[in-house]
C-alpha cells in the first residue's frame, strides 16, 4: 500500500509518500520561512498564497522523487485541521480532488494525531504510550490508545511552547524561526542569570500556561544591552521551559500508574522535540521511571508530508476513512 500524504496546516507545504511497511519513499517540504521572516512570524494570508503556489509542485516532486505513478497511489491523507485555515483549505481540496479523480480512500488527517502517531513511523512503538505534542501551535499530553483514541491529559490555556520561543526571538532581534535560533544563542549564555516563572508547575496540574512566561521574558528583554545579556535570557528562558516541560511529564507519569495505563513507551513529537536541551532533561525523567523514550527524526519533528500518510495508513489499517465532502476546520480537538 502506497499512500500520498498532503500537509499544509501552517508554514509549511509538504507532501510524502509511504508504505504500509513503514518505508518514506519521499518527503518533500516547501519551506515558507524566507516569505515569513520580515514579519518575525508567520502570516495567515501570505501562508494560504504560497501554499497555493506549491502545492502542486510539491506533489509532483514527491512522486517523483518515490520514482512512483500517481496512478499507483492506494489512497490520499490530507491534513484537514487544526491550523491556518487559509492553508488547510488549500491541501485538504487538493487532497479530496486527488482521491475523487483517482477514485481511491481519501483519510481526513488531524494534525494533532499525525505528531502523536509519527513515532510509530519510525521507531518499534507499540499502544498505548504517552506522549508530549510540544510545536508552534499546539502544546498538550495525552495517552494514545490506539489510532483513533487519544486521552487529553494536560493542554495549554494560552499560548504553545513553541510560540514562546519564536516570540523570545523576535523580541531580542534574532528573527524567524525562533526555535532553533533562540536555542543556538542559549549555548552561550548562563542559565540562572535571569529568575523567569515556572507557570502551573504545582499542585499536580498537567495543564499549560506560557504567556506569564513570556512577559516576564519581554519585561527582561528591556534590559539588554548586549549580546550576553541576550544569550543569558535565552538560557534562562529555555531552562524555564524545559522545566516546565519535564515537571509535567514527571506528573503525567505519575497519574498513569494511578489510572494503572500500562504505557509502553513516552514520546515528545512537534518542532520544540528537536531542543537537544529539552529532550535530554526529557529522557532523564523517563530514566527515572524506567520508561523508553522517543523523538521523531528531526526531518518528522517539524510539519512534513509523512506523518499525515502515516495517520492514512494507520486509520485504513482498522478501517477508517473519510468522504470527500469532509470539511476542513481551524480547531479539531483530537478524539
Amino acid at each position: 500500500m502506497k499512500v500520498l500524504g498532503i500537509e499544509s496546516s501552517c508554514d509549511e507545504t509538504a507532501a510524502a509518500l509511504v508504505t504500509d511497511e513503514k518505508e518514506i519513499l519521499s518527503n518533500v517540504i516547501c519551506s515558507q520561512i524566507e516569505e515569513h521572516k520580515p514579519f518575525g512570524g508567520v502570516v495567515p494570508e501570505t501562508a494560504a498564497r504560497a501554499h497555493l503556489e506549491k502545492i502542486d509542485f510539491t506533489v509532483k516532486k514527491a512522486l517523483e522523487d518515490a520514482g512512483s505513478e500517481l496512478s499507483e497511489t492506494s489512497a490520499i491523507a490530507g491534513t484537514c485541521g487544526p491550523g491556518l485555515i487559509g492553508g488547510v483549505i488549500v491541501g485538504s481540496v487538493f487532497a479530496r480532488t486527488l482521491a475523487m479523480v483517482l477514485n481511491v480512500p481519501f483519510v481526513a488527517v488531524n494534525h494533532l494525531e499525525a505528531h502523536a502517531l509519527s513515532v510509530r513511523l519510525t521507531d518499534d512503538v507499540q499502544f498505548p504510550y504517552l506522549v508530549l505534542s510540544i510545536s508552534g501551535g499546539h502544546c498538550h499530553l495525552c495517552i494514545v490508545r490506539s489510532a483513533a483514541d487519544f486521552e487529553i491529559l494536560g493542554k495549554t490555556s494560552d499560548d504553545s511552547v513553541g510560540e514562546s520561543f519564536d516570540k523570545t526571538a523576535k523580541l531580542l532581534g534574532f528573527g524567524y524561526p525562533g526555535g532553533p535560533a533562540v536555542e543556538k544563542a542559549a549555548a552561550f549564555g548562563d542559565d540562572r542569570r535571569f529568575s523567569l516563572p515556572r507557570p502551573m508547575c504545582r499542585n499536580g496540574s498537567l495543564d499549560f500556561s506560557f504567556a506569564g512566561l513570556k512577559t516576564a521574558v519581554r519585561l527582561a528583554a528591556e534590559k539588554c544591552k548586549t549580546d550576553r545579556d541576550k544569550f543569558d535570557l535565552c538560557a534562562s528562558f529555555q531552562k524555564a521551559v524545559a522545566d516546565v516541560l519535564s515537571y509535567k511529564m514527571r506528573e503525567a507519569l505519575k497519574v498513569c500508574e494511578k489510572k494503572n495505563v500500562a504505557l509502553t513507551a513516552v514520546a515528545a513529537v512537534g518542532g520544540v522535540a528537536a531542543n537537544k536541551s529539552v529532550g535530554i532533561v526529557l529522557q532523564n525523567v523517563c530514566d527515572r521511571f524506567g520508561m523508553r523514550f522517543f523523538t521523531p527524526p528531526l526531518r518528522l519533528c517539524t510539519d512534513n508530508g509523512a506523518m499525515a500518510a502515516w495517520v492514512g495508513i494507520e486509520k485504513l489499517k482498522i478501517g477508517l476513512c473519510d468522504g470527500l465532502k469532509f470539511a476542513p476546520r481551524p480547531r479539531w480537538p483530537l478524539p
